[in-house]
């Protein structure tokens, strides 16, 4: 056994690639496309290293080209469920004495594959599979993936060092334990960073896990679980499953050894899950950590003093990158009157050079929404505002076209009630709505910001008057936990901004800093005394 202390230097961002017309990345990504859409892939589950199959399939079919196959995954059952928890924790022992340094080599390993041999299967597997266009697949999941696994070794380094003082006779120290059990990760669709970090955040502290992904991001899930074996993560330390919400949710939240879960998701499942956790209260082992990240009603708030120009670009990148699928996205916007007719002229202007189509077209902005489900309630939203009587109005796009994808047009709606149902309720989708206030009651205005929404997940304000930034960032300090000043309310970097909201937007744990792998570790306090006391007298007592 070693008697070394090892160190993990702070790593740099990786690199986010260009993918200009031409260039070897556009080139290398446009073939791995052709690659995966040349074959049907047959998912398996992953469960104690192994790969399973029950034989009832789901097919994956790209949202925006439905009438191609990409490949089908096997639904798990009752049986799966059990065996994967059944795997988890006979590996718990094992990993969690596993020395650190080996542990940290497998995600760097897992980091450096994905940076090299696996970025463009990993980039072609998320645009196909979630619609995202090469630049939103490039920052997710390569870039965004690879900062979360080396970026959390460091910080989890960070953890291991600190230790309590010693004073004169005693030495104190500090270990930090997994939690005595099993995680539970439940990862969404919108981002296949977000899956990749959800499980092995938890993993990397020693902890074991239980991988729930969201079935329309299986497809990049299991390349990610590709990598991570390829890397040499032992069997059982992760174990990838695809069954229903419910199912799971019902079998973990029972069993004695349920120790945490880590959820990025809707807030009323988030909410669910809270509420079974506590009804189950009295089975565990141990307190669970809930830890999770969950909807936003994101806003931009514009002030009189403001720069349109930088405005309108906060806002078309804001509301429609990824089809204002991320979780960040903006939502809403507050435009004062004395800028608000040059900002929709120029908004509007920009939208008509939006290109929407299918990810194998690298000069498309806008993709599909991620399935039919989504789309059906967009387009509801949508009809809704065309039958408002005059309560809203659409001012840009509001058509849909579901005959070859889920097809939403990137929608301006304009809404005279600051509180219209699309100013408070998230959509999800590349639809944004605007409200006109008098730029005379901008202070006024910033109360309606902050009490529209039961959400404070991001929020963006726009000004050139440091005066006004001022107050707006101490009047808006509870309504976003990612504050943007004169940027839009998207692109949170790890290492540079850590991501997270509370209020209805989850516990604020923050990925992609060390706040996060706190909640996974369980701290142990030792005190060794080097020469005891032989008699129980203090010194007042003679």
């Amino acid at each position: 056994m070693h008697n070394a202390y090892f160190n993990f230097a702070e790593p740099t961002n990786e690199p986010v690639l260009s993918y200009a017309p031409g260039s070897p990345e556009a080139i290398s990504l446009k073939a791995a496309i052709a690659e995966a859409k040349s074959q049907v892939k047959d998912i398996p589950m992953y469960i104690n290293g192994q790969e399973v199959r029950s034989g009832n399939t789901v097919e994956i079919r790209p949202p925006h080209e439905t009438a191609h196959l990409l490949g089908h995954f096997h639904k798990s059952d009752e049986s799966h469920v059990h065996s994967a928890i059944a795997a988890a924790l006979a590996a718990r022992e094992a990993w969690s004495e596993m020395a650190w340094e080996h542990r940290a080599a497998i995600f760097l390993k897992a980091a450096d594959l994905l940076a090299t041999r696996y970025r463009y299967k990993m980039n072609a597997a998320t645009m196909l599979g979630q619609s995202k266009n090469a630049f939103q697949a490039e920052i997710d999941s390569a870039c965004e993936l690879i900062d979360f696994l080396r970026f959390n070794v460091h910080f989890l380094t960070g953890i291991y060092n600190q230790q309590p003082l010693s004073p004169a006779g005693v030495h104190n120290r500090m270990e930090y334990r997994p939690l005595e059990g099993f995680v539970l990760a439940v990862t969404p669709f919108n981002f296949t960073a977000i899956g990749g970090n959800l499980p092995t955040s938890a993993a990397m502290c020693g902890n074991v896990v239980v991988w729930k992904p969201a079935n329309t991001q299986v497809y990049s899930a299991s390349v990610f679980m590709e990598i991570l074996l390829e890397a040499g993560l032992p069997a059982g330390v992760i174990n990838l499953i695809y069954p229903s919400g419910p199912m799971v949710g019902d079998i973990c939240y029972q069993h004695p050894d349920f120790a945490g879960v880590h959820f990025t998701g809707s807030t009323g499942v988030f909410q669910s899950m809270w509420k079974s956790i506590g009804e189950n209260i009295s089975r565990y082992k141990t307190y669970p950590r809930i830890v999770g990240e969950t909807g936003g009603k994101d806003f931009v708030f514009v002030h009189p003093s403001a720069d349109v120009d930088a405005v309108v670009a906060g806002l078309l990148r804001g509301a429609f990158e990824y089809q204002g699928q991320k979780c960040s996205a903006a939502s809403r916007a507050y435009l004062p009157s004395n800028l608000a007719e040059a900002i929709k002229s120029k908004l509007l202007a920009e939208m008509k050079t939006l290109k929407m189509g299918v990810v194998d077209d690298f000069s498309n902005f806008v993709n599909a929404v991620i399935d039919e489900k989504s789309f059906d309630s967009l387009a509801r939203y949508i009809d809704g505002v065309k039958n408002s009587n005059g309560q809203a109005k659409i001012i840009a796009g509001g058509g849909y076209d579901k005959t070859k994808g889920w097809f939403i047009e990137p929608t301006v709606i304009e809404a005279a009630d600051p509180k219209y149902v699309t100013m408070c309720e998230e959509l999800f989708g590349p639809v944004l709505t605007i409200h006109v206030y008098d730029a005379a009651q901008w202070e006024a205005a910033l109360d309606v910001v902050d009490t529209t929404s039961p959400y404070a997940l991001t929020g963006a304000v726009f000004a050139q008057d440091r005066y006004a930034i001022e107050l707006m960032t101490k009047k808006l300090v509870n309504a976003a936990g990612n504050f943007y000043i004169n940027d839009k309310p998207t692109g949170a970097v790890v290492g540079q901004q850590p991501f997270g909201g509370a209020r209805a937007s989850g516990t604020n744990d923050k990925a992609g800093s060390v706040l996060n792998l706190y909640r996974w570790l369980s701290a142990r306090t030792v005190k060794e005394t080097l020469v005891s006391p032989k008699d129980y007298r203090y010194p007042f007592h003679s």
